[in-house]
């Protein structure tokens, strides 16, 4: 903006105030305006991260206290095997200055470990019994059955062998004879082989013992039944009754058989074929 020239060639008086001039240096002898200054609230101190360590210490103590539970030491592996991660996770942040419970965190990895072999140890204690057991069970079964085999063995015998039951009663079953029917006869076909059984019960026992079953069964060569020879020559006889201790009975009985199959035959007999597995005496015959 162009400031009038005044009168007279007088210069133009500046009337601009000085407060309103701020390009103006300050008068001589004025101090600068000191800088303000504020307050400042302190940094805070960086927390401790103590909970991995607390978490090993807590962890391995229920690791070592399941191993130690012979019942429990399969779930073991797993608190313990925790609190071993846990642990070094701990010392690790106690090496970088995080953390101020080394010694809960390098406990954790101590008691961790230790839960970890406590559970290795209960599996192989485990392992071991259980293999015991069942080979203890596995001899029993074959002892067993090799009994069950004796057994069966011995109740298979030869013309003129002996079997003695339970109940006391020595049986033995004679070689079959050849036996000629009379004329009265039932049960025989023409041209069969008619053969005399002679079956003798003996009562080894200090107590009568009843005979409930006097009749014994036959086979022939080809295993087909034989039939029961009846006649009226009296000369067989059927075990009944009982038999005192010491005392024998004998029973004579015969029976018929196909030509084709006469030559070889088994005797099948019981005392008490409710009670009694039946003995078997097999031979040929002559």
């Amino acid at each position: 903006m162009t400031v009038p020239t005044p009168p007279d060639g007088q210069q133009p008086v500046d009337r601009t105030p000085d407060d309103h001039n701020p390009w103006r240096p300050p008068p001589p002898g004025t101090p600068p305006a000191p800088w303000a200054t504020y307050p400042t609230a302190p940094i805070p101190a960086p927390q401790s991260r103590n909970g991995m360590g607390i978490t090993a210490l807590v962890l391995g103590i229920v690791g070592v206290v399941l191993g130690l539970l012979i019942i429990l030491f399969w779930l073991s592996w797993l608190p313990a095997l925790l609190a071993m991660i846990f642990g070094f996770v701990g010392l690790s942040q106690a090496r970088n200055g995080r953390a101020t419970n080394k010694g809960m965190a390098l406990a954790g990895v101590i008691l961790g470990g230790a839960g970890l072999l406590a559970a290795a140890g209960g599996a192989v204690l485990t392992i071991t019994a259980v293999k015991t057991v069942a080979d203890g069970a596995r001899a029993k079964v074959k002892e067993v059955k090799s009994s069950a085999s004796a057994a069966e063995k011995a109740r298979h015998l030869s013309f003129g062998e002996s079997y003695t039951f339970e109940n006391g009663l020595k049986v033995t079953v004679a070689e079959p004879k050849p036996y000629t029917p009379d004329d009265f006869v039932l049960g025989h076909a023409k041209g069969n082989k008619a053969v005399q059984v002679t079956v003798k019960v003996v009562n080894t026992g200090t107590a009568r013992v009843e005979v409930e079953t006097g009749l014994p069964e036959v086979s022939d060569a080809e295993g087909a039944s034989a039939e029961l020879l009846i006649d009226g020559s009296g000369r067989q006889k059927v075990i009944t009754g009982y038999v005192l201790p010491g005392k024998e009975a004998v029973g004579k009985y015969a029976f018929s058989l196909p030509p084709d199959a006469a030559d070889r035959i088994e005797v099948e007999f019981s005392p008490d074929a409710m009670r009694w597995k039946d003995a078997y005496w097999s031979g040929p015959t002559h």
